[in-house]
């Protein structure tokens, strides 16, 4: 059964790097790749790209382009995550509460076209701002406002 490896696998910083990949699909199956996330006010922003797995059924974004139809075409590995686009128009995806992470949805679909295919793998990815062991101190002195990070 087609599943989604993902490095880092479970967690990563908004900053980061994040590696996806496909592994048990067909010899050059073609597969719609969608990611999703919903903002701080519940706002959907949704990115898709098409792709055809390798002739060893594997589907690495860092070595597969997207082909033409979807959010973005061509070698994007962070495509999916630069091209997410909100439902609404002219809305902006904006982060308020930096301590808690933004949670990525990442499904792959059978075949091409308007309505794709049936789900065949789906994974979560939380997207961080502070790692681990961060504190955020509000600051409040006279007339100064900030906020510090430690360490």
């Amino acid at each position: 059964a087609p599943s989604i490896r993902l490095s880092p696998a479970a967690r990563s910083l908004f900053d980061e790097p994040l590696a996806i990949a496909v592994q048990g699909l067909g010899p050059r199956q073609q597969v719609t790749l969608r990611t999703s996330l919903r903002d701080e006010t519940g706002e959907l922003f949704q990115a898709s790209a098409l792709y055809q797995a390798g002739d060893d059924g594997e589907l690495d974004l860092a070595r597969c382009p997207a082909l033409p139809g979807g959010s973005f075409s061509g070698l994007e590995p962070m495509g999916l995550l630069w091209a997410l686009q909100p439902q609404k128009p002219f809305w902006r995806l904006v982060k308020r509460d930096v301590q808690s992470p933004f949670l990525l949805q990442l499904e792959v679909f059978e075949g091409h076209g308007e309505r794709p295919g049936r789900l065949l793998a789906q994974a979560q990815h939380e997207r961080a701002f502070l790692r681990d062991g961060v504190r955020r101190v509000p600051v409040r002195e006279g007339r100064i406002r900030a906020t510090l990070f430690l360490p």
